[in-house]
């Protein structure tokens, strides 16, 4: 008898439920992030963008058209959806630009459920 009461104490773990519970959230939780994820990962493009842009030393005297065409051709590459360069702003810092553009995300998650996102991606150091 007190070999049995000694396994019983010894049990730990997870039930069913428990693990069914768990594995709901964390699916939930996955999806989410695969749902909003890419919105994420484009601001994070385009701050990329606007940083290198900033750093080109061939349009720290350029007119609005090239750095609209200097914009047009990362966007292409990286490929870009979410603004375009009538978006950017362009100002000056001492002597350096800054750029910057302020634009929203929808994103659906299910049914009639949709995650609305604002981004201020910028060049400036924030």
């Amino acid at each position: 008898m007190l070999k049995t009461q000694k396994m019983q104490q010894a049990q730990r773990g997870l039930s069913i439920t428990g693990f069914l519970i768990f594995s709901f959230i964390a699916v939930a939780v996955a999806m989410l992030g695969f749902k909003i994820g890419p919105a994420y990962a484009e601001f994070y493009t385009i701050q990329k963008a606007f940083r290198a842009m900033a750093n080109d030393a061939s349009l720290k005297n350029a007119t609005r058209g090239e750095i609209n065409v200097a914009f047009n051709n990362r966007a292409t590459i990286d490929g870009i959806k979410s603004i375009t360069y009538n978006d950017i702003e362009v100002s000056k810092e001492g002597n350096s630009l800054v750029f910057s553009a302020a634009y929203s995300a929808r994103v659906p998650l299910f049914y009639n459920l949709s995650a609305c996102m604002e981004f201020q991606p910028s060049s400036a150091g924030r």
